[in-house]
């Protein structure tokens, strides 16, 4: 065997070394991509009754928004006829009910009087620096006192 001979065995050897190998990756690749396309046809056929779902609780929700917005917007309504209503009431029936009630204490403080068995209340009396004052009595400024 010549040195030629003994190259182009090793070059065969090699060659064959290498094909092996890439058809072991390729082998294992194509077992990897079996392997994500089963997973992505099983997430797809768990996705799309999720996303029908979704679709559905999202509609759900839509018309549930648009029913708190009618009962917002008739609550508001409601809000502004008693506004409304309370206003008008007040000055209706405000101002002759007071004038009503004004009458009425003046009257009871002109009928009750002052019974004679009883006697007159003294006047409350206020302490000023060691003394008592009427309330009646005019109190000297601070500056000028005796």
């Amino acid at each position: 065997m010549s040195g030629g001979e003994v190259a182009g065995i090793l070059v065969a050897v090699f060659w064959a070394i290498l094909v092996s190998f890439l058809a072991v990756a390729l082998a294992r690749l194509a077992q990897t991509l079996r392997a994500t396309t089963k997973l992505v046809a099983d997430v797809t056929e768990q996705a799309v009754p999720l996303l029908a779902d979704a679709s559905a609780a999202v509609r759900s929700a839509q018309t549930q928004i648009d029913r708190v917005d009618a009962i917002a917007t008739d609550v508001q309504e409601v809000t502004s006829n008693a506004s409304a209503l309370s206003t008008t009431v007040a000055s209706t029936f405000g101002g002759p009910l007071v004038k009503v009630a004004a009458f009425g204490y003046g009257v009871r403080r002109a009928l009750g009087g002052r019974k004679d068995d009883v006697p007159a209340r003294e006047p409350r009396r206020t302490v000023i620096v060691g003394r008592t004052v009427s309330r009646r009595e005019k109190r000297k400024p601070r500056g000028k006192r005796d």
